[in-house]
């Protein structure tokens, strides 16, 4: 390397991004993913001891897949190569396995080679890289933002070991912002910046475990920021919501705002009105609100407030619950929309709740009861002796597969709890209560 060359590096390190600049050399500068990099865990030992075998990082943008391969980079004493699958052809891939056959013939060393968006290689890309994963030549390592079970050669994944990166936790975020703004020597710490609180929750709250996007936002707003008189640069909350493009919603998750904005939300899903509860949904949303806590409350509404009127309210919450996780945002925002104006829409009843607080109320206002005993477990030896199970009656042996007998204790013998209203299917529940009960007595 000339003086020319050596003097381009320098500036290109001087002008990267910052996201790129405080990028760890080392494990222990890692922020997050500790469920695969904690000090206990088997990448970790692999990494330090230089014992990698293929693995594949899967994961959403932002949450460190490029981080941890550049740290192995920096740790292993394998020759390291990289190749973006966007760009890389197999010419590229050629002379790659060429120079690893080279090095580990010639001096023993291994290759790792780090395959950036490898779910973008052909599968016939990814079929010539095989041989050479198989025999040791080349030990791999992809990164991807889609499910590799999908879009991974299953041969290629039956040699690697999959990692799965998690979102950062917005206490990670806060960490990277910190040492972003701190940092003298990778950092912004020359142009000596002070973050306000309120604007470090806002902007670790919209990067949505994304630390790439927050630390591009926290450069911008230092390097647009004119100093104060204190000399110092003030990242305020109004300048972090300029330098991420979101306006502020005034919206404490620890405070009134908080309840009193999920509480519109399912007062509105309980009044039938869609378009209120989309638009607290929004609300929501926009102001980084954890799309868990609102698929928790969608559930318990889709039971409470519309219960057996309409049983696939519930069905709907729950897997819209469990794809919020599975997706992540900006998507969820779809799924929990449509569960919300399913449930708004849905036929009403709070029967089932009504049922439970009665239900709840009755055993601890009265004594224990003594369950009847013809209802008593009969399956051990000698139960029969005691009475117990002697009399039921089995429902299945009966028309409609009910028989009128007695099934609540003594003093609570024709007390009613549960009462389907005439809404929804809770009417075709009544009217076949009615129709069995009714049947029986003829």
């Amino acid at each position: 390397m000339d003086l020319f060359d050596y003097m381009r590096e320098q500036n290109k390190e001087k002008e990267s991004p910052l996201a790129s600049r405080l990028r760890p050399t080392t494990l222990d500068e890692v922020v997050g993913q500790e469920h695969i990099i904690g000090k206990d865990k088997m990448l970790y030992r692999a990494i330090k001891a230089d014992k990698l075998s293929s693995i594949i990082f899967y994961g959403p943008p932002g949450t460190g897949k490029t981080t941890l391969a550049m740290v192995i980079a920096n740790t292993t004493k394998a020759e390291f190569r990289q190749i973006n699958a966007t760009s890389a052809g197999k010419k590229d891939m050629e002379e790659v396995v060429e120079a690893a056959k080279h090095t580990l013939g010639a001096y023993g060393k291994k290759t790792i080679l780090f395959i950036d968006e490898i779910h973008r290689f052909n599968k016939g890309q990814q079929d010539y890289l095989l041989p050479y994963v198989e025999d040791g030549t080349i030990i791999l390592i992809g990164a991807t933002t889609e499910n590799p079970y999908f879009e991974v050669n299953g041969a290629l994944l039956s040699r690697s070991v999959i990692f799965e990166l998690k979102s950062l936790t917005k206490e990670n975020v806060k960490t990277l912002l910190l040492r972003a703004v701190q940092d003298q020597t990778k950092g912004m710490g020359a142009y000596h910046a002070e973050i306000d609180e309120d604007a470090l929750e806002f902007l670790s709250d919209m990067a949505n475990g994304d630390a790439r996007s927050a630390l591009t936002a926290i450069e911008l707003g230092i390097l647009t920021t004119e100093p104060s008189e204190d000399g110092k640069i003030h990242i305020t909350l109004e300048v972090a919501s300029e330098c991420i493009q979101k306006r502020v919603v005034k919206y404490d998750k620890s405070g009134d705002n908080h309840y009193d904005t999920i509480s519109a939300f399912i007062k509105s899903l309980r009044g039938s009105d869609p378009d209120a509860a989309v638009y607290y949904l929004a609300r929501m949303l926009y102001a980084g609100e954890d799309v868990k806590f609102i698929a928790r409350r969608l559930m318990i509404s889709a039971s409470e407030d519309v219960g057996n009127a309409d049983p696939m309210a519930m069905l709907i919450a729950s897997a819209a619950a469990q794809e919020v996780e599975r997706v992540g945002m900006p998507e969820s925002q779809i799924i929990l929309s449509q569960a919300a104006t399913y449930i708004a829409t849905a036929p009403k009843s709070n029967a089932a709740y009504g049922a439970i607080a009665a239900a709840m109320s009755a055993v601890k206002s009265t004594q224990t009861e003594r369950i009847p005993v013809h209802l008593q477990d009969a399956h051990y030896k000698s139960a029969a002796k005691l009475g117990h199970g002697v009399g039921y009656k089995y429902a299945h042996d009966y028309k409609n597969h009910y028989v009128k007998q007695q099934y609540l204790p003594d003093s609570l013998v024709g007390t009613t709890f549960y009462e389907p209203t005439d809404i929804g299917y809770e009417k075709q529940i009544q009217e076949h209560m009615n129709r069995i009960k009714r049947e029986a007595e003829e």
